[in-house]
């Protein structure tokens, strides 16, 4: 566990599953990647999560207030696909259920995150995106002091014929400079 001021950072337990899927079940929480996504697809991506906490070691963390309420998640996770347009890669990125937006929790997070996979792994850089509309993502990659790194922007053909733009950001960490 990862403590911040105002919150902890867990691994998964089977309790965390229904507000995170309640959480992308939010129109508005889910808007910046083309919509809402069911129950059995959030079955998916959060059995994703725990599977690369026991492959590599890291992946996203569950954020409960120090009350133990689950607001969401933030943290590293491994892309190992080589079909990615970036990649094999590591990713940084967070979600929140709506009710918890606009009080510094993702920055709180994602920079407690951040740090602990910095001093934990040896990366040379981690990367994380977000589509165009999604400015509060973008101010938040630039309060963790995140570069933006628009020669890998990509597009993401998904499965429903959508596409989708990521824009980029860098974290440079300290193995990148050594």
């Amino acid at each position: 566990m990862i403590e911040t001021k105002r919150l902890n950072l867990n691994k998964w337990r089977q309790d965390h599953f229904l507000p995170f899927a309640k959480m992308h079940a939010d129109p508005e929480v889910m808007a910046d990647l083309a919509g809402v996504i069911d129950r059995d697809e959030s079955f998916k991506k959060f059995n994703r999560y725990c599977q690369a906490e026991k492959e590599h070691n890291i992946s996203r963390w569950a954020v409960e207030t120090k009350q133990g309420e689950f607001i969401g998640y933030v943290g590293i996770m491994p892309r190992m696909d080589s079909q990615h347009p970036l990649g094999k890669h590591y990713e940084i990125g967070w979600r929140f259920m709506r009710k918890f937006w606009g009080n510094g929790y993702a920055t709180e997070s994602a920079r407690a995150a951040l740090d602990h996979a910095i001093t934990q792994r040896n990366f040379k850089e981690i990367l994380s995106y977000t589509s165009a509309d999604n400015l509060r993502s973008q101010a938040v990659m630039e309060r963790l002091g995140l570069r933006r790194t628009a020669s890998l922007d990509f597009i993401l053909h998904q499965s429903s014929g959508i596409k989708w733009k990521g824009l980029v950001w860098t974290a440079i960490t300290k193995a990148a400079t050594r």
